[in-house]
Formats: structure tokens, C-alpha cells, sequence
């Protein structure tokens, strides 16, 4: 929600805050291709796409309900004096912090969703859905839902919901491969609180990376978008499905420029992972690099002369050790020119392709090594380095009970927050030796103040690089400790 870039101008995602102190702008693509049957110089009938593709496209009320959170304040040395009798003798005083509770505001917002199944699945966008106690999915008819969230992905900006429906008007999803620029197509979403709403443009450019996400290969469209239109869908001229509205671009907040959608080759992959597994199966190369205009251009501006044998591909600035890309054989410096005999340009194409793949899948490299093409079959793996599906885990690993520490209790080991360890059964905490009693303070230097701040970290941690807990805490005596706890199978 408080996703706001700055990239020369504002890269904004589209949604619309309400009752914060601030709101987040939206954004929406389009990508279509003139119908063949068009005369030249004519202009198009989009009406057949807008009618086949509104009923798809939902809108998303997000809540985020009012919280009581403790927070590290810097203190007042003479209004503690005054208010407190004690003065300072409790660590308040004499300018450091002390831990105050804040309600924090009720906070709503809406976005748009797109139907991609019959029986109520939608996708929308990562940060529609981000941090919602509740979500309502109104459909073109007004008819209202509750959804609930069935997996996201930080790393492309999508996410998965659902609701219980039936004979729902599915869209039909297109090859956004197949797709021009210069092709009309539509953005339909929810933008600025008014529903169903359909804008027109054209493809302005494909491939583009913005250094929002982890994983980008954005439509460039340059049809009107706004707030509440994140999550909407991008349709060609047949009304079909091509992208999922993520951002714009502008210098104001509001569109004056252009936006950006996220492709259906993407897309589909993660749903498919979300559905499947719970988590994306994200496939590495093993390497860091950039575009080589890029690469040539900043050495350039160092007054160096670099001759790679081509304009065109991803220098290859770094090769990890034991990743994919290493033990095939490439080096640092080395040109990747194509992927699967795709040609690729620049680093948001090999992205495009490495995200419809799988950890275990294969990939054909054909890259320059001192300006001569070489070729190599690369078996991609995840970020733990190797080629197993990652499953995200749950409390249940840890094979414990816990609840939120009592009144009594912060009163006791002067605290604010925790997690009491009721009960140890089986599991990678008795593994590692903590037991009845100990009070989890901190996890991966995230508090846990709720069982549900504990969950998130060990489903976050399970799927990373480094599958570690760093947990930190105390006994009852009030003696501290700590404990690293690997999520390992």
C-alpha cells in the first residue's frame, strides 16, 4: 500500500488509500492487436473487446481494521518529570525512548481483480491485497463477496484469491507473447471510485523493467489509468486477457504519462504455483548482470572503451558460486544473447522466460565468451540452491504450542510483547533445546507480538536462501537467550 517509486518521474501502484494520511496511485495496462479484417487507416471497433471483457473485471474493497501496536517513542526528559512521579527510574526519562501504545487508524482501500476461473478465482495484485483483515469482491452485477487470500508473490506484485461462486464469468487469457506494439488494447478497471470503467491505447513497449520488483517484464501501455485500477485487467481488441494492470507513470500521481501491466506468461506460472503449492517455484540462473547498452554506457561515462562483440543481450557481471549458471560453464563477463533459441535483448526478457520455468526445469543459453558464441544447457535451480519443490511451512514444524504473553507478565519481566512456549512436543524447537516456559521476544529481528507474526516468519523463512530462525527471548527468570533454528527437512 505504501509501495510509492520514484523513477525519474513516480512509478505508483494503483490502488486508492482512503483515511491514511496518504494515498497511493494506481496503475493499468493495455495491449491489443488491430483485427485483421480492419482496413488500414481505420479506426478500430473496441465496443465487441469491452463487452466480452467488463463482466470479468472486478472490483476489491480492502480493510485493514484499527490496531493497538506498542511503539519506541523518543521521550520528553521534563514532560516525564511532570507526568511521571517516578521520573525517569523506569528508563523513560532524560531523552531516550519509551514504549508507548497507538491505535492506528482504520485503513480501506480499492483495486481492481480480474476472473480467471469459473468457480471464483481472481487474480489481482500483491499490494491490493497486502495486510487486509477483509476483502470484498463486487462483480459488474453488484453482487458482493467475501474473498479470501490463496497465495501472493512480493516478487512479480500478483495475488490469488477466491470466492465462492459459481458460473462466473471467466475471462479468456491470451499468449501475451503473441502480442505488438503498436496493438490497440483496452484497461478496464475500477479507477477513482468509478466502476467499469474501460480506457483505450496502444502497446507502447514491451519488456520493460522498472526496478519495482524482484521479477519484471511490464506491457508498456499508454492507455489512461488511476488509483483503483491495480489488479485490473489489460485486454486485446478478441477481449482477452493479455496483462494485469500493476502501475503508471507519472509526475503527479494521477496518469499523465504511461502505465504498466504485468504479462499473462507470468501470470499464469505464478497461479499455477500459487494453486499448486502455496508458494512460487521461482527458477534461477545463478548470475547478476544488466542490460549491455547499460553495462557499455556506465563504463563509457568512466572514460573506459568496451567492445563485447554486441549491443544487444545481459553482461554477465557476476556468476554465484554453485549456482546454475556456474556450474554450466559461464563466466563473469560473458554475453547471454538468447534463451531457448528466444532471442533476448535485455535483462527483463531472460526474466520473462526464466518465470514461466520451474526449479529442475532446463534452459538453452547461447551467450558470447570473448565475443565467440558458445552454447549451454543450464539446469535452473531455486534459492537454496537446489531443484526441490519448496513448500511454505507452518507453526506445525516448529512442534509447539504458544500464546501471547499475559498482563501479568509484562508487568513481571518488564515487556511489552511475546510469545509464551506452552507446550514442546516433537519438533525443531526441542531439536534446538528450547523448552516450556521461554518467552519469544524477537524472530529474525521481526517482534512477534501475535502467534500470527510467528506464522509469517516461518512461512517466509521456510522458502528463502537461508531457511534459518534467529530466535531471541528470555526465561522466566528474566534471563535471555537465543537460538537459531533451521527450517530444514
Amino acid at each position: 500500500m505504501n509501495k510509492m517509486k520514484k523513477i525519474v518521474n513516480f512509478l505508483l501502484p494503483a490502488i486508492c488509500l482512503v483515511a491514511i494520511a496518504f494515498s497511493v496511485a494506481a496503475f493499468n495496462k493495455a495491449g491489443a492487436a488491430t483485427p485483421a479484417s480492419a482496413p488500414a487507416g481505420q479506426p478500430v471497433d473496441l465496443t465487441y473487446a469491452a463487452e466480452k471483457a467488463l463482466p470479468s473485471v472486478v472490483h476489491i474493497k480492502y480493510v485493514q481494521n484499527s490496531k493497538v501496536k506498542t511503539v519506541d517513542v523518543q521521550s520528553d526528559p521534563f514532560s516525564d518529570f511532570f507526568s511521571d512521579p517516578f521520573g525517569g527510574f523506569f528508563g523513560r526519562g532524560n531523552g531516550g525512548t519509551q514504549k508507548r501504545q497507538v491505535q492506528t487508524p482504520k485503513k480501506t482501500a480499492t483495486g481492481s481483480g480480474v476472473i480467471i476461473e469459473a468457480d471464483g478465482y481472481i487474480v489481482t495484485n500483491n499490494h491490493v491485497v497486502d495486510g487486509a483483515d477483509e476483502l470484498t469482491v463486487t462483480l459488474s452485477d453488484n453482487k458482493e463477496y467475501s474473498a479470501r487470500i490463496i497465495g501472493t508473490d512480493k516478487t512479480t506484485d500478483l495475488a490469488l484469491i477466491k470466492i465462492d461462486g459459481k458460473n462466473l464469468p471467466a475471462i479468456t487469457i491470451a499468449n501475451s507473447e503473441n502480442i505488438k506494439v503498436g496493438e490497440w488494447v483496452l484497461a478496464i478497471g475500477n479507477p477513482l471510485g468509478l466502476n467499469n470503467t474501460v480506457t483505450a491505447g496502444i502497446v507502447s513497449a514491451k519488456a520493460r523493467s522498472l526496478g519495482a520488483n524482484g521479477v519484471e517484464s511490464f506491457i508498456q501501455t499508454d492507455a489512461a489509468i488511476n488509483s483503483g485500477n491495480s489488479g485490473g485487467a489489460l485486454v486485446n481488441t478478441n477481449g482477452e486477457l493479455v496483462g494485469i494492470n500493476a502501475m503508471l507513470y507519472s509526475q503527479t500521481g494521477s496518469y499523465n504519462g504511461y502505465g504498466f501491466a504485468i504479462p499473462t506468461t507470468i501470470m499464469q506460472k505464478v497461479v499455477s504455483d500459487l494453486k499448486q503449492y502455496g508458494t512460487v517455484q521461482r527458477a534461477l540462473i545463478g548470475i547478476q548482470g544488466s542490460d549491455v547498452k547499460n553495462y557499455v554506457d556506465m563504463q563509457k561515462d568512466q572514460g573506459k572503451e568496451i567492445d563485447l562483440g554486441t549491443m544487444e543481450g545481459i553482461y554477465v557481471a557476476k556468476v554465484m558460486e554453485d549456482g546454475a549458471a556456474a556450474e554450466a560453464g559461464i563466466k563473469e563477463g560473458d554475453v547471454i544473447i538468447a534463451a531457448d533459441n528466444q532471442k533476448v535483448t535485455k535483462m527483463a526478457e531472460l526474466q520473462e522466460i526464466i518465470a514461466k520455468k520451474r526449479p529442475g526445469d532446463k534452459i538453452e543459453l547461447s551467450y558470447l565468451h570473448e565475443k565467440k558464441k558458445h552454447t549451454a544447457t543450464v539446469t535452473l535451480k531455486n534459492e537454496q540452491g537446489s531443484t526441490k519443490v519448496m513448500k511454505n511451512k507452518d507453526l506445525d514444524v516448529l512442534g509447539a504450542n504458544f500464546r501471547e504473553v499475559t498482563e501479568a507478565q509484562k508487568a513481571q519481566l518488564n515487556i511489552s510483547y511475546g510469545l509464551e512456549v506452552l507446550k514442546v512436543n516433537k519438533g525443531k524447537l526441542s531439536d534446538c533445546g528450547i523448552a516450556k516456559g521461554f518467552i519469544i521476544m524477537n524472530v529474525n529481528d521481526e517482534k512477534m507480538q501475535t502467534i500470527d507474526d510467528l506464522q509469517q516468519v516461518v512461512k517466509e523463512a521456510s522458502t528463502s536462501k537461508e531457511p534459518v530462525l534467529i530466535i531471541k527471548g528470555m526465561y522466566p527468570t528474566g534471563k535471555k537467550a537465543y537460538f537459531a533454528v533451521t527450517l530444514d527437512d
